[in-house]
């Protein structure tokens, strides 16, 4: 045999062609193997065997075959999620037969390992492009790039697949991390499973390994329960395909370590030349009834207990782990900036162009989602956030759910901010221009707060371009919305819940629509503080508009300097007379704002939303004119989220039809008595003032009070962590405990004889647990010179004299027996080292051995029997011989 051969990591080593059994003879031969060579039965011994001679197929093969491809399959199922694409399943295919055949050739030709790996390599080369990069299949350069971004793969795109929001189809090199799982993961699996020796076992965490791919790397969230009459079954998919790796793994151990047996039994049969029978024993059948009872028990328990115990809680895969790739919470925020697109220099800039596809053209196209206020500005992101999503990139297409499809063409002008032009809920994106490539490696999108971002570059510039897909939800009606509950937040001015409480009527979104109508008609439109020498360009557009000054701003002092206003001039008797009620003056900055306030107030979650319309019913509010959309175009609105999750866009720019009347009734101060003061008065200096609040005591009482929130989430982990425990290490345990029981009822029951006789038993429970043979029908001292033990001798001795003599023995002589016995125990379970002494400690083959016919004590009258039944026959005469 090559020294390759017995290098060679997957490549089974030392075997007889056709048998796969180290010196082992032909199938069919009958031959006993001597010096590697063979020699048929009472016939001369031929050549031996050499390296080069051709292999045979052998059953282990057709195991690993079955083994490796059941795995293929539970993987590609598992990684489905991941990927959903035609090219994935393509990549499956060809990745598996690649691998199986790399793999066959090196065991036909019983290559090394370093042959078997630049094998792999080159074939990596060779078909990674086609199949993990197929965006790169083109020209001469085009193949190049793909090579580089193949050999990224290798290293980033694991990094990456975790960053990009699934399904990643084919994106960039994102198929990379697929090809290395089945091209090389199936190649190893075959390898290993047709070894002959110990390395064989690692085929199984190989294949686990593939398997644990697609659930590592796939979603955060389980798949839907399946419910089955009375019966409800968590996580079905994920379960499954846990269930079908194992099964998959335990089948062919099973298979291995039987047909090993029998190779073994053949081989002593040839060797003996004693004829083997293949009738199963009762060990044999009691093995397979436990094995099988243990595996069903576990699976069992695995599937009603585990997806029952973690229902609800969150899954963590390694993308639960990674944050987005980008953080929003610190940039500058948009709505923050609104006020400076109405400046005169800037209102008539054509930011971007929108053009209509097939489809719809949706009424508004967003730019920026804020969903989180800290009472100063609205952003995206960051403590106290609505949308719990985070931006990651986009690989192919996303599941934007029901409504109409639209198509839009957008084409940036003067924009530049890194805030991206979409529309409704995105299904896909395609760019095009000079700068397509960088523009898709690096959009980002927030499906939750359905927004995107692109940071190409520092952001969106003039001449960019790209087509968006999105499906825009049906518009439901305010007023049937039912408040699911806010989720709290930064508390509204106390002007803002005066001024609800004195116009609220109805609930949920009847009670929100009217407050909105109300505050836009008492509002008044407002984009400068100053007016300047001449009539501001934002103004233009607005008709006969009398210009009323207005501070920017969105921060609760504003909010509150707005509704202070309101609630004075709604107390003035002549805003009654005149019908004026008109005091709020801002623009949509600060009306978002406020009516985001309000809605929390009313029990419903709520955003700001940045962006343009392209048409509406309402004359009054402002729109892109042709697609164009200027700076003074764009607006602000409110989103609310509804019972059912939908998010409601709410139009809040205040009316500029009628002008407010700020005056106020001139009333006469009130007058209050002044009190004089005593010479002996002294004036006291008051402490620093400190911030008092009237709930201090009941929240001290809280305080003092035991919080046990946390103890639940611990007592749940915990549960499910020991119940996996138990799952994995309880068939161990069993067998532990039920060993310690036999023990222990061995050495504490019936007369000291018996328990000597038990101490016999438990020696030779150890003894086979540790590897030992011992043959049926054997006296306690053949079984002792077959044990080699040192002690072994004399405990036969021992134990015949307890069971035979009819003296009677002492306690302190039974537990003097089981303290050898002990020491027996003991060292049979060291003299392999730890891990045999632990596979010993497991073993089944003590348990599983022919259970006796009764107690200590009736063995022992059965034994003094048989003794007096052989020495009557050897007493009597021999008949002699007519």
């Amino acid at each position: 045999m090559s020294d390759g051969m017995a290098a060679g990591v997957g490549v089974p080593g030392g075997q007889a062609p056709g048998t796969g059994v180290p010196g082992a003879p032909a199938p069919g031969t009958g031959g006993v193997p001597v010096n590697g060579g063979r020699r048929d039965a009472g016939g001369p011994a031929t050549g031996a065997v050499t390296a080069s001679a051709p292999r045979r197929f052998v059953p282990r093969i057709a195991a690993g075959v079955a083994f490796a491809v059941l795995i293929v399959v539970v993987a590609a199922v598992a990684a489905w999620p991941i990927y959903r694409s035609l090219n994935f399943v393509v990549l499956v295919a060809a990745g598996a037969l690649l691998g199986g055949g790399i793999a066959a050739v090196a065991w036909w030709r019983r290559w090394n390992a370093a042959i078997v790996a630049g094998v792999i390599a080159v074939t990596l080369l060779l078909v990674g492009v086609p199949l993990a990069v197929p965006s790169r299949l083109g020209g001469v350069s085009e193949l190049l790039r793909g090579l580089i971004e193949l050999g990224n793969g290798l290293v980033f795109a694991w990094k990456d697949l975790v960053t990009v929001e699934l399904p990643v189809g084919s994106y960039r090199n994102l198929l990379v991390p697929a090809l290395v799982v089945f091209l090389i993961g199936t190649c190893l699996v075959l390898l290993l499973a047709w070894r002959d020796d110990g390395a064989a076992l690692l085929a199984v965490p190989v294949g686990l390994a593939m398997v644990s791919f697609g659930l590592f790397f796939g979603r955060t969230t389980v798949s839907a329960p399946w419910r089955i009459g009375p019966v409800t079954l968590y996580a079905p998919v994920e379960t499954a395909i846990g269930i079908a790796g194992l099964l998959a793994c335990l089948l062919w151990l099973a298979w291995r370590t039987h047909d090993q047996r029998l190779r073994a039994l053949q081989r002593a049969a040839a060797s003996s030349g004693v004829r083997i029978s293949r009738k199963p024993t009762g060990a044999d059948r009691r093995r397979t009834v436990l094995g099988t009872g243990m595996v069903v028990g576990a699976l069992v328990i695995a599937i009603a207990v585990v997806p029952y115990a973690a229902r609800g809680a969150d899954r963590d895969v390694l993308r639960s782990a990674v944050g987005p790739d980008i953080d929003l919470s610190a940039e500058v925020s948009p709505l923050a900036q609104y006020r400076s697109l109405f400046a005169d220099d800037r209102a008539a800039d054509v930011l971007f162009t929108v053009e209509a596809g097939p489809g719809t053209l949706p009424d508004r196209v967003r730019i920026a989602t804020l969903d989180a206020y800290d009472g100063e500005v609205f952003r995206s992101g960051g403590e106290g956030a609505v949308d719990a999503g985070r931006f990651v990139r986009v690989p192919s297409t996303l599941d934007a759910g029901a409504g109409d499809e639209v198509t839009l063409r957008v084409e940036i002008g003067t924009w530049d901010e890194i805030w991206m032009p979409t529309a409704g809920r995105l299904q896909s994106v395609d760019f095009s221009g000079d700068r397509s490539a960088s523009l898709a490696d690096r959009f980002y999108y927030n499906a939750a707060a359905a927004a995107g971002v692109q940071t190409s570059g520092g952001g969106l510039t003039a001449g960019d371009s790209y087509v968006v897909h999105a499906v825009t939800p049906k518009i439901e009606d305010l007023e049937s919305l039912e408040a699911p509950g806010s989720p709290g937040g930064v508390s509204a001015p106390d002007s803002l819940r005066a001024w609800m409480d004195a116009h609220a009527s109805g609930s949920g979104g009847t009670e929100l629509a009217g407050l909105v109508k109300l505050l836009r008609e008492r509002g008044y439109l407002s984009h400068g503080l100053t007016e300047g020498e001449s009539a501001p360009v934002w103004t233009e557009a607005l008709g006969d508009y009398a210009f009323q000054p207005s501070a920017s701003g969105h921060s609760l002092a504003r909010i509150d300097t707005m509704f202070s206003r309101l609630l004075e001039r709604e107390a003035d008797p002549r805003a009654e007379a005149s019908g004026n009620y008109v005091a709020a003056v801002g623009d949509d900055e600060q009306f978002a704002v406020a009516v985001a306030l309000m809605a929390r107030e009313v029990g419903f979650p709520s955003r700001v939303v940045l962006g343009a319309r392209l048409q509406t019913a309402d004359p009054a509010l402002a729109t892109c004119d042709d697609g164009a959309c200027r700076a003074e175009d764009l607006t602000a609105w409110t989103e609310v989220q509804s019972a059912d999750g939908t998010w409601v866009a709410i139009d809040v720019s205040p009316q500029y039809a009628q002008s407010p009347s700020l005056d106020v009734t001139e009333q006469r101060d009130p007058e209050n008595v002044t009190e004089v003061r005593p010479d002996s008065v002294h004036e006291v200096v008051p402490p620093d003032p400190t911030q008092e609040d009237s709930g201090s005591d009941t929240q001290d009482e809280q305080q003092t009070a035991v919080d046990l929130a946390w103890l639940w989430p611990i007592l749940r982990v915990g549960g499910i962590t020991l119940l996996l425990l138990a799952l994995a290490f309880g068939p161990f345990l069993a067998i532990i405990w039920a060993k310690a029981g036999r023990r222990r009822k061995r050495r504490r029951f019936g007369t000291p004889a018996d328990r000597v006789a038990g101490g016999w038993d438990e020696y030779v429970d150890a003894a086979l647990d540790a590897g030992r043979t011992a043959v049926p029908a054997s006296t306690r001292s053949e079984l002792a010179a077959a044990f080699a033990t040192p002690a072994g001798a004399d405990l036969a001795r021992d134990a015949d004299r307890a069971v035979f003599s009819p003296a009677a023995m002492s306690g302190e002589d039974a537990e003097g027996y089981w303290r050898a016995i002990d020491t027996e125990r003991r060292e049979l379970r060291r003299e392999n080292g730890f891990w045999r002494g632990a596979r010993a400690t497991v073993s089944l083959r003590s348990l599983l051995r022919p259970l006796r016919s009764g107690s200590a004590s009736r063995t022992r009258s059965a034994e003094k029997a048989r003794l007096a039944e052989r020495g009557r026959r050897r007493a009597e005469p021999v008949r002699p011989t007519p």
